[in-house]
């Protein structure tokens, strides 16, 4: 029970936590910024729209190459063999179901169904 006083009372001693700024805070913040700058020399230039910020924009654009050889791979023989041993593992287990009667329909001379019967293949 001292142990929750005593914690309570360190908690009432701190002072609360900080809010983090809202949206209104952070668009007088960077207004205020903007200004700061403007008034110390700093310069804005318009562009115009649909100009590309690439170096040539009549240019395509850059093609990966992969000019490169492959790297060679080393094999590593037991890990080889136990994927191997792993692969064999799982192979189709000798349990069959036996197959279930099919119903098949007899017709007569003139594609008529005469009657139902149940065979099993």
């Amino acid at each position: 029970m001292g142990s929750l006083v005593e914690w309570l009372m360190t908690m009432a001693n701190k002072p609360p936590l900080k809010k983090p700024p809202d949206k209104s805070q952070l668009r007088r913040e960077l207004q205020q910024q903007i200004q700061d700058y403007l008034t110390h020399g700093g310069e804005i230039h318009k562009i115009p729209r649909g100009v590309s910020g690439r170096d040539n924009p009549l240019e395509g654009l850059p093609m990966a190459f992969f000019n490169q050889p492959k790297a060679e791979r080393t094999p590593i023989p037991e890990v080889v063999a136990a994927l191997d041993a792993r692969r064999q593992k799982t192979s189709k287990s000798g349990k069959t179901t036996p197959s279930k009667p099919k119903e098949k329909i007899i017709y007569d001379d003139f594609g008529e169904p005469i009657r139902k019967i149940w065979v099993e293949e």
